[in-house]
């Protein structure tokens, strides 16, 4: 029986490419180029299965397109490249990567806080730039993050991994908002308190964004929302890039309506907001949140682990949604 045929739309490790052609037929894209939406439909003509890295979108036109395509795998715990109808009623499998990037992604989305907080950032840009020639007592004065309010927008796996890290390693007071609220036993380990939006949004001294980026989040964080927050408070984005009014909140920065703000993520990336650009109060990241070799190789293996399992006959192992057909 001939083995189904896999497309990987990105450069991955090499041994996971290994991996695979142990039970596919494996194109693989490791020059990394960079396709549009024709030339990634075109490649998968004749696939059956597909790896992506979360920036290739799996829509109406190219399911159409590609009627053989059974599963698409997310390398990443984010899928908003899927439209979850429409791959439903296609009977194509969509899948992520969850769980095993939680603490490398918390641990980052806290020292991004801790960069933003303290001007790490813009104080290099200083040094390196001669600039330093005297010591005065207000020298990039920042933002206290121990004993501060941490506020935290999104409670899933990744929120509750910064509120530990907050409450417990710098005494922080910790106040979240969630579509849902958690049990008393995640409260109590996470020592966290549930508030409403407004509430979070005025008494937060950092407010970190961990919530799904979907139509109803985008711009949940705009102009009317950074203006309810503290004058002296920092917004840290390591979400999804749409949650936040960039616009809105380079405005807010060079006003300096709220102190400073971290980000990973941002809206149509790789393309920044040429406002963000222009004002020093800001940490930049290219998107590196769960960017750690163990990591990074642990989503690929996941991807990878989803695609063996859902041809062996198991079922992929992590879906995000359920086909009628499959």
């Amino acid at each position: 029986m001939s083995k189904p045929h896999i497309l990987v739309a990105r450069k991955i490790f090499p041994e996971v490419i290994e991996r695979l052609t142990q039970h596919f037929e494996v194109y693989a894209n490791q020059d990394d180029n960079l396709w549009t939406q024709a030339e990634l439909i075109e490649r998968l003509q004749g696939k059956d299965g597909a790896l992506l890295t979360g920036t290739q979108p799996v829509n109406a036109e190219l399911l159409a397109a590609c009627p053989q395509l059974r599963i698409a795998a997310n390398m990443t715990v984010g899928y908003n490249n899927f439209d979850i109808p429409a791959m439903t009623s296609a009977g194509v499998q969509g899948t992520n990567t969850p769980d095993v990037l939680t603490e490398t992604t918390a641990d980052f989305g806290f020292a991004l806080l801790m960069a933003t907080a303290r001007r790490i950032t813009e104080s290099e840009h200083y040094l390196r730039a001669g600039q330093w020639t005297r010591w005065s007592y207000d020298m990039f004065a920042g933002c206290e993050v121990h004993g501060s309010t941490l506020g935290i927008l999104g409670m899933g796996r990744i929120g509750q991994g910064i509120a530990k890290r907050g409450a417990h390693g710098f005494g922080m007071n910790v106040i979240y908002h969630n579509r849902s609220r958690l049990s008393p036993a995640l409260e109590a380990e996470c020592k966290a308190r549930y508030v409403g939006k407004d509430e979070l949004l005025a008494q937060a001294d950092h407010l970190v964004l961990v919530l799904p980026y979907t139509p109803e989040s985008h711009h949940a964080i705009g102009a009317a929302e950074i203006a309810r927050m503290k004058p002296m408070a920092t917004l840290i984005n390591i979400a999804r890039g749409g949650i936040v009014d960039d616009a809105a909140l380079a405005q807010a920065l060079k006003e300096r309506r709220i102190a400073a703000a971290g980000l990973d993520v941002f809206e149509g990336e790789p393309a920044v907001h040429p406002a963000l650009l222009e004002v020093p109060n800001v940490v930049l990241t290219p998107h590196i949140a769960s960017a750690t070799v163990p990591t990074r190789l642990a989503m690929a293996q996941l991807a990878a682990d989803n695609l063996v399992a859902f041809f062996d006959g198991r079922g992929a192992l992590t879906p995000v949604n359920t086909p009628a057909k499959v």
